[in-house]
């Protein structure tokens, strides 16, 4: 019996540090998250531009194709510039 006495005030115990450490990491975190506010305009940015070569009319020789394509590839890199910071506690 005393054997489950302790084990139930150990796993109280985990579980207060594991609540404990549960805000702290967020906040830890938060800063990373915090600091892509560029790399979020500039998404947006570039989702503006996407969606008005989308409505612009198609004959302009190819180049609006290739326009998109490359706006689909910038955000491609932003958001991986956004998880590699995400990862790497960047800002």
């Amino acid at each position: 019996m005393p054997e489950l006495i302790l084990a139930r005030r150990n796993l109280l115990a985990g579980m207060g540090v594991a609540l404990a450490a549960g805000p702290a990491a967020t906040l830890a975190a938060s800063p990373a998250m915090a600091n892509q506010g560029n790399m979020d305009a500039a998404m947006r940015a570039l989702e503006n531009a996407l969606a008005a070569l989308r409505r612009a009319t198609p004959n302009k020789g190819g180049h609006k194709e290739r326009a998109v394509g490359l706006i689909e590839q910038a955000m491609a890199e932003v958001q991986a510039g956004i998880a590699y910071a995400a990862e790497h506690g960047g800002g």
